[in-house]
């Protein structure tokens, strides 16, 4: 029995390599890049010669297929169809192309911009060149340039749709493929099922026809600059008369802001800021930085040295591809001598600056943030009279809110100006805060004063974040279905007064896996996985009141710690 069990076993492996090595040459046959053939032939000649790891690896690059999805695509840079690369890539443009044609007859053009990462601007040409070869317009943005604006340029050229490469803050070796709807979707990305219809079609493509086959054109037209003088102009208009600030420091983060940025603050009359050196020119190894991401620990170490040496008074970082905003202040406690505001704090900055503004014009838009955001957005449209809506994660939701004004989501995206851009936009954020920053400085206050009258004002609220990283995806529903079947009666001491759970349908949410447990005195912890990595995320919020700012935070400080305690023994496998 047990030697059939090995031999079985043993033909069933060497079926599966049999099929992979199959997989992986004909997938060579139709590669257009020499970086890549080169690479997956080494893996295949390994195989042949028995590499059990070369084997793990065809299995890993041939076993699935990176999903297209309301993300679009994203992955590590690399050959076969569970990577990014030129030959997904051109299956991705033609059956979108086909979808776009499928679904309108009317005369059809699309946008592409790229980033600075690695195969950037050879994934936006391919694009460019299917899209011609279909018989679609196409432009090509003119230069590596932020994601924000590729989002302005489908609005601004009334394009049909439009496609931006990049990987936003993903770690160095990856690459990805973002989609957005023009029209009556005002240049937002797409949702579902939308993104399904599209994937129907680069399924029928990959399986059909060899890229190599696909019909291409160079008569693609180049962007004008007066695109981006056009984003440039209606961002810097955003902070009215220029006034003086605190000295800035800014940080690309080896990404593709600064160009943009820096053309902003000029026409905004504001001086320019000052640089992190090693970080301010696009670098797709991303050098400095472990993972090119704002929020995570080290990222801003530079930043922080050269602030300090320069007696900085405000530090602004975006992601990579700009869409992200960062903030840092200067604090007597901290070890590095600066304070890097949460996502929410800086939410609620500027959605109490949206409030303020909207209510001072008479005007009724709305505020919009994610449900895993934080709470205190609502209590600030509460008092102002304003709209309020909540929306699943993703700024492809939080853009779709009718009459938007403002909306945020807590992992650093903020879209100030929906009227220019319906995407999170780091440089359009940016100067918003450099805005209220100025006029803070001129009555003599800091983004710290104006964070204490927000908490003096509506309360305090202090969010925390669980994550944890899981190595198969099927563990995660093995948590989340315990937690449904022993639900918690309490948390941190505190009473759970009620439990959304998402796949019934909450507030008209489209079924998703996510819970929300409402506790006793505002406080409240969701669940739900990530979108983009294999991990299981809790985020956790409180609110309190108190006689001062300090004793408010500390209050609300001192839940989010009893609720981090009480949840992580919930979380395990065991």
């Amino acid at each position: 029995m047990t030697g059939d069990s090995v031999t079985d076993g043993g033909a069933t492996d060497f079926r599966q390599l049999d099929q992979r090595i199959r997989e992986a040459k004909a997938w060579l046959a139709q590669d257009p890049d020499e970086v890549t053939r080169r690479e997956l032939g080494a893996i295949v000649d390994d195989a042949l010669k028995g590499s059990a790891e070369a084997a793990d690896e065809l299995s890993s690059r041939f076993g699935s297929r990176l999903a297209f999805g309301t993300a679009g695509l994203r992955g590590e840079i690399g050959a076969g169809p569970n990577r990014m690369n030129r030959v997904l890539v051109g299956q991705a443009a033609a059956g979108f192309a086909a979808w776009l044609q499928a679904r309108d007859e009317r005369s059809l053009s699309i946008v592409i911009g790229y980033d600075g990462r690695t195969n950037s601007r050879v994934f936006a040409r391919d694009t460019a060149e299917i899209f011609a070869g279909a018989g679609i317009r196409a432009v090509l943005l003119p230069r590596t340039l932020p994601t924000p604006v590729l989002a302005f340029a489908v609005r601004h050229l009334g394009a049909s749709a439009g496609v931006m490469v990049t990987a936003s803050h993903n770690p160095p070796r990856d690459n990805g493929y973002k989609v957005y709807l023009g029209d009556e979707d005002e240049g937002s990305q797409i949702v579902s099922p939308v993104d399904g219809e599209i994937a129907a079609h680069i399924d029928r493509i990959a399986a059909g026809v060899s890229v190599l086959e696909l019909p291409r054109s160079d008569d693609y037209e180049i962007a004008a600059q007066e695109v981006v003088d056009a984003y440039v102009e209606q961002t810097a208009a955003l902070i009215g008369t220029a006034t003086a600030t605190p000295r800035i420091l800014y940080t690309a983060m080896h990404g593709v802001g600064w160009e943009t940025v820096a053309a902003v603050f000029e026409a905004a009359g504001l001086q320019a800021p000052d640089v992190v050196t090693e970080q301010i020119e696009p670098d797709a190894a991303f050098p400095t930085v472990a993972f090119p991401n704002p929020e995570e620990p080290g990222a801003l170490d530079l930043a922080y040295a050269a602030a300090t040496r320069i007696g900085a008074g405000l530090i602004i970082a975006n992601d990579p591809d700009a869409d992200r905003l960062a903030i840092a202040i200067p604090s007597d406690t901290a070890e590095t001598g600066w304070y890097r505001l949460t996502g929410n704090e800086i939410g609620l900055l500027l959605g109490w600056r949206a409030a303020d503004r909207l209510s001072a014009s008479g005007e009724r838009g709305a505020l919009a943030a994610s449900l895993v955001s934080s709470p205190g957005l609502s209590v600030i449209a509460d008092a102002y009279g304003l709209p309020y809506r909540d929306t699943l994660t993703g700024f492809k939701w939080v853009s779709r809110v009718p009459n938007l004004a403002y909306g945020f989501e807590e992992a650093l995206g903020y879209l100030v100006d929906p009227a220019k851009v319906r995407d999170k936009d780091g440089i359009s954020a940016a100067v918003e805060l450099v805005g209220l920053v100025a006029e803070l400085h001129a009555a003599g206050r800091t983004l710290g004063d104006q964070l204490d009258a927000l908490a003096e004002r509506f309360g305090a609220f202090a969010s925390g974040q669980i994550s944890i990283r899981v190595t198969d995806l099927a563990d995660i529903g093995v948590i989340t279905d315990r937690l449904r079947k022993q639900p918690p009666a309490s948390l941190g001491g505190i009473a759970v007064e009620s439990i959304d759970d998402f796949r019934l349908g909450v507030d008209g949410f489209p079924p998703s896996d996510i819970l929300r447990y409402r506790l006793a005195g505002g406080s409240r912890v969701i669940v739900r996985p990530s979108g983009t990595e294999p991990k299981l995320k809790v985020y956790l919020d409180a609110q309190a009141g108190g006689a001062t700012a300090a004793i408010a935070r500390a209050e609300a400080d001192a839940v989010v710690a009893a609720l981090d305690a009480a949840l992580r023994p919930l979380l395990t496998l065991g």
